[in-house]
């Protein structure tokens, strides 16, 4: 469970983004940070009893940094007002689908899957789904599955026509548009103080590792 206090500093933050504010509130900041690192420290463990190699992860090599890089975006705000974690075998920075979470008050969710792919990569992906169309749809046509993400398979980016290669009556050609492949469940602030966050967030993850493993298997 996360304490009321690290939801309390990331809105703050969120009204006050900036550096001053930043190092008067350094301690407070700390406080959330140690508080956060706890709750990473039992989940690691938590996803181990399904995917052992998460195991070997030490919590800093799973934890995002809350300074943002600016120098490429139109937003100069310093830091980011989440706090989130990526479990996969190499941390944070392994190649592949993992595991991730995000904390950010009226914005928390546990989500996993392969981002924004690169393009050898992302044809590696559809490949292992026109290839393997039927365990791709008893992976995502699984109840528990369907009853765990609702919203389904997600991909915020998607070609209007078939990639190369690809006809447009193929079955699975709404798949093979994707650009991600991400599932997500929300979870309310409430739920992050709960003594069962922990475990339910590792649940979760359960549920999507059938999706992970595919994608994986695609990559390597």
């Amino acid at each position: 469970m996360l304490q009321s206090s690290t939801l309390k500093f990331l809105k703050d933050l969120e009204k006050n983004n900036n550096k001053h504010w930043f190092d008067t509130h350094r301690p407070q900041y700390e406080t959330a940070r140690t508080d956060f690192f706890a709750m990473v420290e039992k989940l690691i463990p938590a996803i181990a009893k399904f995917d052992a190699p998460i195991g070997q992860l030490a919590v800093k090599q799973c934890v995002f940094r809350i300074n943002r890089d600016v120098r490429f975006s139109k937003n100069k705000a310093p830091y980011k007002n989440n706090m989130a974690c990526y479990f996969n075998q190499a941390g944070k920075n392994g190649l592949g689908g993992g595991y991730y979470l995000h904390i950010e008050p009226g914005k928390n969710f546990a989500a996993g899957g392969i981002w924004e792919p690169e393009a050898i990569v992302l044809a590696g992906i559809r490949q292992e789904i026109d290839y393997n169309f039927t365990d791709w749809k008893k992976i995502i046509e699984n109840k528990n599955f369907k009853k765990t993400f609702t919203e389904g398979l997600r991909s915020n980016e998607k070609l209007v026509r078939p990639p190369k290669g690809y006809d447009e009556n193929n079955p699975a050609i709404e798949f093979l548009k994707m650009k991600n492949f991400i599932v997500s469940k929300p979870f309310a602030d409430e739920d992050l103080q709960t003594k069962n966050f922990v475990a339910d967030v590792a649940k979760t993850f359960n549920s999507m590792k059938p999706l992970i493993e595919f994608l994986n298997t695609a990559i390597h």
